[in-house]
């Protein structure tokens, strides 16, 4: 792989106490960073998109609870941690169904409790937010080597919406994988799936890889299954938002892609980190997003859809876990039976001090 400048989607600037990020809005025509400095425009960013993608997500809740930590005036410790919380809701109010957001909020809101003054609080917050960026970058590459092994020595994927660098803070969760595959010399194409209605695959994914110089083939949606039959895909791997003791959910459409590869006898991979687990819940509790209609009513300034037509646009879907042949995570692979492969995550949790 050629030697670039690494990514780095969202970090922490100490000297200004705040947050720096990449606009995803703007790939792949630019690639520019921009500045928080207050909650509220963090929570207007990830609704907008500015910040997607699971593990970034999570990073930018925690560094969002120690932006409201650092930025405020409180003298008083209780107050303080009143206007925390109410930063915190406003931020877990944005993407209800990734799972991270709200992980990397709560951890870093555990550490600002246990504090004994405001002053603390907010080294505290600050640390426990830079800690979970730097541990989802070693998280993606152990990840990364896991799932590498499940490749052949020369293959084509199939992966959809964005689960690269741009959806953590470098590396990537499926294309983390595609990138280890490709520096451990072996031959991999990747076929990205467009991603309607917003492109995070033709214009992330494909921005991301090109940039990497890995060959990478861009199709529509709704192509992916005759590609199949055609035994052009050998592999399907995608990442995921959420993981509940029976479903798998990620981007819309991915369930379609499961389906097909089923049917087909392709694997179908998912890459996640144990922060994306949600083994107290299954589908039915998750609240699947709807977004806005002009999304798909409208390209830009030119209309698409009369007026008078309703849309139904909703952000992810659920695939049941028993389309997925493996789980790529940072502790190993997990395959069927998952009941018996969750305890692992279960544990591993448990170790860790951070509960599913």
């Amino acid at each position: 792989m050629p030697e670039r400048e690494e990514l780095c989607t969202i970090a922490w600037d100490a000297e200004t106490a705040s947050i720096i990020y990449i606009d995803q809005t703007l790939l792949p025509g630019r690639c520019e960073q921009m500045r928080c400095t207050t909650v509220e425009d963090l929570a207007r960013a990830i609704r907008r998109l500015e910040v997607r993608g699971a593990p970034a997500l999570g990073i930018a809740g925690a560094m969002g609870v120690a932006l409201a930590a650092v930025r405020s005036t409180e003298a008083d410790l209780d107050r303080f941690l009143a206007e925390v919380g109410r930063a915190a809701d406003l931020l877990r109010s944005t993407r209800p169904t990734a799972v991270n957001l709200a992980w990397g909020i709560d951890r870093v809101a555990r550490k600002v409790a246990m504090a004994a003054s405001v002053d603390e609080a907010k080294a505290l917050a600050v640390a426990e937010a830079n800690a979970v960026a730097e541990e989802d970058e070693l998280t993606c590459r152990r990840l990364g080597a896991f799932g590498e092994e499940l490749f052949p020595t020369t293959c084509t994927a199939l992966t959809h919406c964005n689960a690269g660098a741009l959806a953590c803070r470098c590396w990537g969760t499926a294309l983390g994988v595609i990138r280890s595959a490709v520096a451990a010399g072996k031959d991999v194409r990747v076929i990205a799936c467009e991603t309607r209605p917003l492109n995070q695959g033709s214009r992330l994914t494909c921005w991301e890889l090109a940039r990497d110089g890995i060959d990478v083939t861009l199709i529509p949606d709704s192509s992916a299954a005759y590609l199949m039959r055609k035994g052009a895909i050998d592999l399907v791997i995608v990442g995921a938002d959420r993981i509940t003791k029976d479903a798998v959910f990620n981007k819309i459409g991915t369930y379609m892609h499961a389906v097909a590869a089923h049917h087909h006898g392709i694997p179908f991979y998912v890459a996640a980190p144990l922060s994306t687990f949600d083994l107290a819940r299954i589908e039915q509790d998750i609240i699947v997003e709807e977004r806005d209609r002009a999304e798909l009513a409208y390209c830009g300034d030119r209309q698409l859809a009369p007026d008078s037509v309703n849309v139904l646009n909703y952000a992810f879907d659920a695939t049941p876990l028993d389309l997925v042949d493996a789980i790529i995570t940072e502790i190993g692979v997990l395959r069927p039976p998952y009941t018996d492969s969750f305890r692992l995550v279960g544990n591993s949790a448990l170790r860790r001090g951070q509960g599913t």
